[in-house]
């Protein structure tokens, strides 16, 4: 068991709620000024800013054809039918946490973390076909919310530490957590698209990144590298394999092109909760920890053209590049199986 703070949050858990020694307050800094996320870190710990923050050069530039990313107007909460089995976090109301303990199953379990992945993965499919010049991304939250109750299933991001909406649509510059809003999707954009189902007790989480009309080489490019950095990491997943080789097979790949990889949003354990022990690190680094048989965890790269350094808007939960520069985003649930690794959010 490692006693080292975690730093670092899910890609849905935000900043604010993570379990951590010392308080989370004196590890992140939120500064209404400049709207970034930083480390406050002890004299201790203040060699690893390098190692956390990944500074790309000033020279790399956003594609200037592209406007700036703007908040529009968020609709009103949409319900969920009663007889829904809700997560625990919805009925009390309180932000949870990473849960301590990996999420390993018995074969009830498996069967169920199954049929959620499954059923978030084809939400996901659905929402893709959704994707086109002129659809708002509150259509898309609409089109999503209404799929996964039609289906029994409660959508995990709605009411999650105060989330306002069932699924997060994260255009162009957001790297993650992007709230659905009235704002429309242009010709060009890329968007990525992220559920979480909570079906009999158990979440399956994926995202995908996909182009809204004529996409330019460039943004295509990161956005196939991006996909190829989850597969590649999944390829070596399997029993008794480090975690730590997850983040290096995925930096590895996103070095030959030059991109940022966001260090400050991590996989993790899923299954009877929605964020769960181990945190999977999609950067090098030394972090103990092994996979084990029959475990489900998410893998879900974020790779930047430029910079990775995180700014959040006042939602707080909106997180956008610094530099504006294009980001784009991978997620599996995955299960530790005796050959390897079963993805479990594939249609």
């Amino acid at each position: 068991m490692s006693l080292r703070p975690k730093l670092l949050s899910s890609s849905f858990v935000g900043d604010r709620f993570l379990r951590s020694t010392p308080p989370l307050h004196q590890l992140f800094c939120y500064n209404p000024g400049s709207k970034h996320v930083t480390l406050q870190l002890s004299r201790t710990l203040s060699g690893l800013t390098n190692l956390l923050f990944n500074r790309r050069n000033l020279d790399e530039l956003p594609n200037a054809k592209r406007e700036r990313l703007k908040p529009g107007k968020v609709s009103p909460h949409r319900p969920v039918p009663g007889h829904i089995l809700r997560p625990p976090y919805v009925k009390s109301k309180q932000p949870p946490g990473i849960a301590s303990g990996p999420e390993v199953h018995d074969e009830k379990g498996i069967e169920f973390m199954r049929a959620s992945g499954r059923l978030a993965a084809q939400v996901l499919e659905y929402a893709g076909t959704l994707v086109k010049p002129g659809i708002t991304t509150d259509e898309i939250d609409q089109a999503v919310h209404q799929m996964i109750i039609d289906n029994g299933a409660y959508p995990s991001p709605l009411g999650y530490g105060g989330f306002p909406k069932s699924v997060c649509t994260s255009v162009n510059e957001c790297i993650c957590h992007g709230i659905p809003d009235s704002c429309a999707l242009k010709d060009g954009d890329i968007i990525n698209i992220d559920v979480t189902v909570y079906l009999n007790g158990y979440h399956g989480d994926t995202s995908a990144t996909f182009f809204c009309g004529d996409v330019d080489d460039e943004a295509r490019q990161l956005v196939q590298v991006t996909r190829e950095c989850l597969h590649k990491a999944i390829s070596i997943c399997a029993p008794g394999v480090e975690f730590k080789k997850i983040g290096k097979t995925i930096h590895d790949h996103a070095d030959k092109y030059r991109y940022g990889v966001v260090r400050q949003f991590v996989g993790h354990g899923v299954g009877r909760v929605f964020h769960a022990d181990p945190v999977i690190l999609h950067f090098r680094n030394n972090d103990g920890g092994h996979m084990l048989l029959n475990q489900t965890f998410t893998i879900e790269p974020m790779l930047t053209i430029g910079s990775s350094n995180p700014v959040m808007w006042d939602d707080n939960w909106t997180i956008v590049t610094e530099d504006g520069s294009l980001s784009a985003q991978f997620e599996h649930t995955i299960l530790i199986t005796q050959d390897g690794a079963e993805i479990l959010t594939k249609c």
